[in-house]
């Protein structure tokens, strides 16, 4: 560990209550939680004599972040480290609890509270809690509820982390009351900048170097056109009055947080809003991913991604209808392709007047028409030009991303001086030294590079290219299909990123932003590339095997198609083994890569390469620059998962910058002073994304100068020994009698108020409803129940929904089911519908609310389930804290419920008879079961039946007027009696 870590450390360890820690993103919150633990171990061992004292319990720990301090804790062999999940069963929980030497538990908050409801974890076993996620606490947090149950007899540690500053400062006071809900009265604030900490990570810095990328013109066209709609709809936003404006600038829209904060504002008058209003709060955030997806995906992808767009938002987007929308849409398509005319003018896909054409800027300028790359001039066949309209042409120009070249020189520069053996290799040889790691933000952009560095950009490109087109013939396809199936459609659709706007098929004005010609042109290409693939398809079949590695001849072993240059065929040749050894079908089905070849290392297939006799000189360019690369590995940013500390790489090249990722190479270069590092940042020069890196800094740097503003200002009330009180009802106020009322009350005297005690379903320990409830005083038993949620008394029983789980039990007919028994068990059923504090009270507006009975609408089921069970009752609440009060006025004057009764209920025994049944008193629930799944018999006529009839025996001896009479239908009593007169097959003959 570093210094500034162990200080973190000793700084927790002073106070006897524990402490919050907030450190910097990218700082090991693993390494500090695992060092905690081994000192509070050595702690307890020391005063217990050697016995080891109890268990730790380590909540709200994602899954990468487990594992390492899992492995931490393993290498030390002091603590047992125990995984205990939520189908663990009980007896092996309190075994694990009861064991006399210390073990870290990682637990699920929903197991640990049950289990210290029920007393199968004693707070006297537990030496501290730790929680390493503690800017997702709240009053009302499970984690709040666990450090309440364990802090009520004795004083137990609480220690908790987080590495999200930004999010300790989210809302009002947000570190003070998270600090009052787990008990904690210090708080502990390691920015990067504090002193220590950067005079440790600035000791012995690694060598940076910062290449910045130009753009493509195309690039910085769509760049600004997103921002302009990002301004324009920050401006429409501003105009509602209903949102704070000083939280409405582009630099806060970059990043994911932004969502929050709008929602948290607008979340309390959703319903109020227009339309427009809710729109522009979607268009946002697709903004911000499109300006995202800019540097990250290929052109191809990015079209893709732009036409799906236009299909599922094109009816409602508003940013779409904004002046910039179409140029982003012109520029992403001018990056993969262009339609021109034969003297070579491009055509404007706008308004189809020609204007003069455009050169392409990645490769070098040709006359006449334009080429994909150098030696792409001296054959037609290398720029894929079909017949469109007989009159134009489609142009492919595959633009690519101008950080693939510079990755891939940066690379044989690294081959280069590895070769000359400067220093940067020759240290670590025994430790796998040499080894190049790319950063990248996705598992998909690991997997791209990775074909770029192995086989070359063009084939990557061209395969997207194909892939692209045989979309839209197979969506072709199904227009073709449809329009078969029905000549004159009833409704309006959208197909293929047309939007067409009148009944003349031929007008090029039909469709918004894709012409008539551009869709054809499209469409033909695809169609030569489908049907090349299928002639190579039937060629393959008629072959018993696909020969000997390295000895294709042709056109290579993948599919032959007429636009490939002899060039890319020579490079489809010389394919690494193991793609030779595959047969594959297509460029499509080989560009499906795996998982498995993340981790592959790209010396190795480079060396395996054999050269073909025939092949030009690029190629065998690519072919010895391919050779001369070093190994890489390539990580996920999002994965998680820590890899410097086992790769140990030289050269680390950070393809998408990340913060947190620059405070990991920080750490690990700090704790291996002696390794020389080289680290290169790839930033495209005048980017959104320099600008999303830059204030992401700024952001952290602006959240510890709050919460160090808010540190020295914060009053967390102790009692006179030093304990942290929390938010219990001890310490809320009393009200205000009058005189009167004292007088009243024999002096105001309190009279002694008895205890209530909610019976509770273990389930909904996933809410923070229980919490709650034991925080009103309320006394709380989890049991596994199987009618209803809560149970309030012997004849009070609750259906708790959520707004969401209302409609998810709806649309699956589960809460018919569960108010039907619920009826049948308790006299005084009740569904209480729960909404969330920070938002609306309220399904939808008033004008919404219809005058007739709609299947679809939320307020006619609920009208529907209220006529059909007239005495369930219906509770609505608006918070968790009105559900607590509501509770405890509907206890008032009940009888406390019975543990044992409530955990029959629903329940048969051995002989079959269930328990408390309200039906089972005046009739046979068995026969009536029976005689509800009889032909003819549904649920509008079976108690008319069983009015008309005393038993099944009689019911079988009614003529069939008399059963028409009670079923309302003479189709049906013909067919009851039918099934009733039916003859049993017999086996003899």
């Amino acid at each position: 560990m570093l210094p500034f870590e162990e200080q973190a450390v000793a700084d927790l360890l002073e106070d006897p209550n524990g402490g919050l820690l907030v450190v910097s993103s990218g700082i090991p919150l693993a390494s500090l939680a695992a060092t905690l633990l081994l000192h509070l171990h050595h702690q307890s061992t020391s005063s217990s004599g050697g016995g080891g004292g109890g268990c730790f319990l380590i909540l709200s720990a994602p899954d990468a972040l487990k594992d390492q301090i899992r492995r931490r804790l393993v290498e030390s062999q002091l603590l047992q480290v125990h995984d205990v999940a939520s189908d663990v069963p009980a007896a092996h929980r309190r075994a694990l609890y009861s064991s006399g030497e210390g073990a870290a538990l990682f637990l699920t908050p929903r197991v640990l509270a049950a289990d210290l409801l029920t007393a199968h974890l004693l707070p006297s076993r537990v030496q501290a809690l730790l929680l390493l996620a503690a800017h997702r606490s709240s009053d009302t947090s499970a984690d709040a509820f666990i450090a309440r149950l364990l802090r009520q007899h004795r004083l137990l540690p609480v220690y908790a982390f987080s590495d999200r500053p930004h999010a300790m400062v989210a809302g009002f006071a947000k570190a003070e009351r998270t600090m009052k809900s787990l008990y904690i009265r210090r708080l502990h604030l390691w920015p990067r900048f504090h002193v220590l900490a950067a005079a440790d990570l600035e000791r012995s810095p690694p060598e940076v170097v910062d290449v910045r990328v130009p753009m493509t013109h195309p690039m910085v066209g769509i760049q600004a056109a997103i921002l302009d709609a990002m301004d324009a709809c920050l401006k429409e936003l501003r105009r509602t009055y209903k949102v704070d404006v000083e939280d409405l600038t582009i630099d806060k829209g970059l990043f994911k947080s932004f969502d929050e904060i709008v929602r948290r504002q607008l979340d309390p008058i959703w319903h109020t809003l227009g339309k427009k209003t809710k729109q522009l709060v979607a268009d946002l955030r697709t903004l911000r991913k499109l300006l995202d997806y800019l540097g990250r995906y290929d052109a191809v992808t990015y079209l893709k991604y732009l036409d799906t767009l236009r299909v599922s938002e094109g009816v409602r987007s508003v940013w779409m209808l904004a002046e910039s929308s179409h140029k982003i849409f012109e520029l992403a398509k001018r990056r993969v392709y262009q339609i021109v005319r034969p003297d070579g003018t491009r055509v404007s896909i706008a308004k189809g007047t020609p204007t003069k054409k455009r050169k392409v800027t990645p490769s070098s300028s040709k006359k006449g028409k334009e080429t994909e790359n150098e030696d792409s001039a001296h054959n037609k066949d290398d720029a894929q030009k079909v017949n469109a309209e007989a009159s134009y042409l489609l142009v492919e120009v595959l633009e690519e991303a101008p950080k693939w070249k510079v990755l891939r020189e940066l690379l044989q520069e690294i081959a280069e001086e590895q070769r000359k053996g400067d220093g940067v290799v020759h240290e670590d040889e025994n430790n796998e030294c040499g080894i190049v790691l790319v950063a990248c933000k996705d598992e998909r952009s690991c997997l791209q590079l990775q074909e770029c560095i192995s086989r070359s950009p063009q084939q990557v490109m061209r395969e997207e290219w194909e892939k692209y087109l045989l979309g839209k013939a197979e969506l072709f396809g199904l227009h073709k299909k449809k329009k078969k199936r029905s000549q004159q459609p009833k409704g309006f659709g959208i197909l293929d990123g047309e939007f067409p706007t009148g009944s003349n098929e031929n007008e090029n004005a039909g469709p918004v932003s894709i012409s008539k010609l551009e869709t054809n042109a499209l469409l033909a290409a695809a169609s030569g590339i489908s049907n090349l693939t299928k002639e190579a398809d039937a060629k393959e079949d008629s072959v018993p095997s696909c020969g000997k590695k390295g000895s294709v001849k042709g056109k290579g072993k993948r599919v032959p198609k007429k636009t490939l240059t002899k060039r890319q065929a020579s490079k489809r040749k010389n394919r690494s083994t193991t793609e030779n050894d595959s047969c594959q079908g297509t460029d499509v089905e080989a560009s499906g890569k795996t998982d498995e070849q993340s981790d592959i290392n790209v010396s190795k297939v480079s060396a395996e390469d054999a050269p073909a006799p025939a092949s030009t000189p690029d190629n065998a360019e690519d072919l010895i620059d391919a050779k001369m690369l070093p190994p890489v590995q390539f990580y996920a940013l999002d994965s998680d998962q820590h890899v410097l500390d086992i790769w140990k790489p030289s050269v680390i090249i950070v393809y998408h910058p990340d913060m947190t990722f620059v405070r990991e190479i920080e750490v690990y270069k700090a704790e291996n002073p002696s390794k020389k590092l080289r680290v290169y940042f790839l930033f495209y020069e005048e980017s959104s994304e320099v600008q999303k890196f830059e204030s992401s800094i700024r952001r952290e740097n602006e959240a510890f100068e709050s919460l160090i503003r808010q540190k020295s200002l914060m009053m967390i009330p102790v009692d006179q020994s030093g304990r942290c009180i929390g938010p219990t009802p001890a310490n809320e106020p009393e009200p205000l009698l009058s005189q009167n009322s004292l007088t009243r009350k024999a002096g105001g005297r309190k009279p002694t108020g008895k205890d209530m005690q909610v019976i509770v379903d273990m389930r909904e320990f996933m809410s923070s409803l229980p919490n709650v409830l034991h925080q009103k005083g309320i006394r709380i038993i989890p049991v596994t129940l199987e009618v209803g949620d809560y149970v309030l008394s012997p004849l009070i029983c609750v259906e708790r929904k959520s707004i969401a789980d209302l409609y998810q039990s709806f649309a699956s007919g589960r809460l018919y089911n569960q108010v039907e028994t619920m009826i049948r068990y308790y006299k005084i059923p009740v569904l209480l519908i729960e909404f969330s504090q920070d938002k609306s009270f309220s399904f939808q507006s008033a004008s919404e609310v219809g005058d007739d009975v709609s299947p679809t609408n939320i307020i006619s089921k609920l009208s529907l389930l209220v006529l059909h069970f007239p005495r369930l009752r219906i509770v609505w609440s608006r918070s968790l804290h009105a559900t607590a009060d509501i509770f405890m006025s509907l206890k008032s004057n009940q009888d406390e419920p019975d543990e044992n009764k409530a955990m029959r209920v629903g329940v048969p025994s051995e002989d079959g008879v269930v328990e408390d049944d309200v039906r089972a008193e005046n009739y046979n629930t068995s026969a009536i079961e029976f005689l509800r799944r009889l032909p003819g018999v549904t649920d509008s006529n079976y108690r008319a039946v069983m009015d008309g009839c005393n038993s099944l025996a009689e019911l079988a001896l009614l003529p069939v007027e008399r059963l028409a009479e009670l079923m309302g239908s003479q189709k049906g009593a013909r067919t009851l009696k039918e099934f009733l007169d039916a003859k049993c097959p017999s086996m003899i003959s």
